[in-house]
């Protein structure tokens, strides 16, 4: 095997180990939020601020705040690594298709270099984007039951083997799964969104915060910001436009028996709740989406960078 072969399969790896340890820190450190999210679009009588008394005036409130963190950064740091992993590899097939310009896109170039991942054009950074988020939620979704329902006041589960082994008897394999429309509804076009207007606010914000020299490469200093910063901005758009699919998720992992389908579930909140219950827990989606993947895209590309130093 070459060289280059070599440094190939081994920048590859690091992308599902970055994504992995990036993802997973995110959860832990963030699993409050998610947690509170979960309690708020339970049901139409549960708000941030009730839902956040209750946790403080029950037993040992602060590891209540991080109930289900196990589940969460299993499914975090494994559904990242998976989704980086495969993101990547995505992006480099897209840049050897010249051939479908529509796919891959034109390569855009950078006027500084705050980002390590392959350069594609708007609708293949799209596309890439949500075909990777939706695989990998597809495998990791079983783990994203376990934890809602874990995390719902909705059950009386006392560990993650007695809630599988619940979800196992009465609902079997499909009951792991439920939700997984709405899922893939949400995240395709979130993930998509994201790496979009990631790449955009990326190129326009190093322009002004890295002015001039192309040629010199950036350092963590001068890169992380505008990576972070262009995290952020992604994530407030894509949270924004597909928190009714979130809401809709959520219901249908709590409840599917309930509320049956994608389409039955949006009529119910719609007639019985109004418009407001596609977007509870907006606020807390949008703060928790905000840093999370602000923190997790910044750690990725810095690691990814350094190890692709190392190898050259």
């Amino acid at each position: 095997m070459s060289d280059v072969s070599q440094r190939k399969k081994a920048s590859s790896a690091f992308h599902v180990i970055a994504g992995l340890g990036s993802g997973a820190a995110s959860a832990f450190l963030l699993q409050p939020a998610d947690l509170l999210k979960t309690r708020v679009q339970q049901s139409q009588a549960s708000t941030l601020t009730r839902a956040f008394r209750e946790i403080l005036n029950g037993p040992n409130p602060v590891r209540s705040l991080w109930r289900g963190v196990t589940p969460s950064v299993l499914r975090t740091g494994f559904g990242s690594a998976l989704y980086f992993g495969m993101l990547n590899q995505m992006r480099q097939y897209a840049t050897r298709m010249p051939a479908i310009p529509v796919i891959a896109g034109e390569v855009q170039p950078s006027k500084s270099n705050t980002s390590s991942l392959p350069k594609l054009g708007n609708v293949a950074n799209l596309t890439t984007g949500a075909l990777a988020r939706v695989a990998a939620g597809f495998i990791v979704n079983p783990i994203t039951v376990l934890k809602v329902r874990y995390e719902s006041t909705h059950y009386a589960y006392k560990s993650m083997a007695g809630a599988a082994k619940d979800i196992a008897a009465k609902e079997g394999l499909r009951g792991f799964f439920a939700g997984f429309g709405a899922t893939a509804v949400r995240d395709a076009p979130y993930a998509g969104l994201y790496v979009l207007v990631y790449e955009q606010a990326k190129a326009r914000l190093a322009s002004v915060a890295i002015p001039g020299e192309p040629e010199k490469p950036s350092t963590m200093s001068s890169s992380a910001p505008v990576n972070f910063a262009s995290g952020v901005i992604a994530a407030v758009t894509a949270t924004t436009i597909t928190n009714p699919f979130d809401a809709i998720k959520t219901r249908l992992q709590i409840a599917p028996s309930k509320y049956g389908n994608m389409v039955k579930a949006a009529k119910m909140m719609l007639q019985q709740e109004g418009t407001k219950s596609m977007f509870s827990g907006l606020s807390m989606r949008i703060g928790r989406k905000a840093l999370s993947s602000a923190f997790t895209w910044t750690v990725y590309e810095e690691l990814v960078r350094r190890a692709e130093r190392v190898l050259v």
